[in-house]
């Protein structure tokens, strides 16, 4: 499939994409108070408008937060109750779920008190006891509208997360395309770096980062002729000086994207060596990138497991066997001896890179995690 017919397809789904997870159900509002006739009035409020659960003191009103955390926008609560006082109660209320919005009811006007549960509570509003009932009724509608917007701008944020991880993707699909031999490269090599990146325990930044940089390793391959990269016999000096350009491209491509910039000098260098013989700054041991030196062990691996114009696929043992022929002299002798190890996860993830893909993305798994 074609850049542009991946792209057209792409971005005829955009619209989708962009739709926001926003339930268009009534809200549920939690009222907690311990003297019943305030809990009635507070009921009929509210009656009609909302989906209302109640609680008498903070304890139960923990509980029954608890079990509805996903239903629940806001919260009103009296202060002094029994128990647990409401200021205790949405204090632990907000350490569960910071974003429903709360609102305490009280019948003291101490100034510093209040300020001191505003801050503690991340009180939306407090209003002092006795309250009008048209008066809360539109506060709690004030706060329902902060809670749809923060709710739109965290769905939207994940949408557009998703877009970019899809473009990513997308990008990555079409420059394989480019040759039938590469088909479903990027991502192969994304993946065997994911294996080695977490074996190495590296943190959640880095992993975004090496599965940016996986994706897009070849993406300086666009700028070269489709009849060197599918000649099914050896380069000419001149060929290959050509091919040898696409880490450089790579950079130049991707330096100018913010979101991009920190990783562009990774792509730049993932065909350096160990012993400086590699290309295209003769960078040596660990003045080379650490995520280059881990993709360019996972490219190698996929680069000699593939099937080419030029020879066939090679055994998953021989490509073992040849990465540590080659340790500390192509590859990063420590790194390669982790890759090793990892042999029988390594061919397990060849033979089905599609399941093992899911179960190691970093990016995909922040989405899923995003999205309510």
């Amino acid at each position: 499939m074609s850049l542009d017919v991946q792209n057209n397809l792409f971005l005829n789904n955009i619209d989708d994409i962009l739709q926001t997870n926003i339930s268009k159900t009534a809200h549920t509002v939690l009222i907690v108070d311990d003297e019943v006739n305030n809990l009635q009035l507070l009921k009929r409020t509210l009656h009609g408008k909302y989906n209302i659960l109640t609680a008498t003191n903070g304890k139960e009103a923990l509980e029954v937060l608890e079990n509805n955390i996903d239903r629940i926008s806001l919260i009103v609560s009296d202060h002094k109750m029994p128990v647990m006082e409401g200021t205790e109660f949405l204090e632990k209320a907000n350490k569960i779920s910071p974003d429903i919005i709360k609102i305490l009811l009280t019948g003291f006007s101490d100034i510093e008190i209040l300020m001191d549960a505003v801050n503690k509570c991340n009180l939306f509003q407090y209003m002092l006891k006795p309250f009008d009932p048209q008066e809360l009724q539109q506060v709690i509608e004030n706060g329902l509208d902060k809670f749809d917007l923060a709710s739109s701008k965290s769905s939207i944020l994940t949408d557009l997360r998703e877009l970019f991880y899809k473009t990513i993707k997308s990008i990555s699909s079409a420059l394989d395309a480019k040759d039938p031999y590469t088909h479903g490269h990027s991502l192969r090599v994304t993946l065997y770096s994911l294996i080695l990146a977490k074996e190495l325990n590296l943190d959640d930044k880095m992993l975004e980062e090496i599965e940016l940089a996986g994706l897009l390793h070849d993406i300086g391959k666009i700028a070269i002729p489709q009849s060197i990269l599918c000649k099914p016999g050896k380069l000419t000096d001149e060929e290959f000086a050509i091919m040898k350009s696409h880490p450089e491209n790579s950079e130049k491509l991707i330096s100018s994207i913010k979101k991009l910039a920190g990783i562009s000098n990774w792509l730049k260098s993932h065909h350096e060596k160990w012993d400086g013989t590699g290309y295209p700054g003769h960078l040596k041991g660990e003045d080379i990138p650490l995520s280059a030196r881990i993709i360019a062990l996972a490219d190698t691996y996929d680069a000699m497991t593939s099937t080419r114009s030029y020879r066939k696929a090679l055994e998953h043992q021989v490509a073992m066997d040849e990465i540590k022929r080659c340790s500390g002299t192509q590859f990063d002798p420590k790194l390669a001896e982790i890759f090793i190890g990892l042999s029988d996860t390594i061919k397990a993830a060849k033979e089905n890179p599609e399941e093992f893909y899911k179960k190691y993305s970093y990016l995909q798994k922040e989405i899923n995690s995003t999205i309510v």
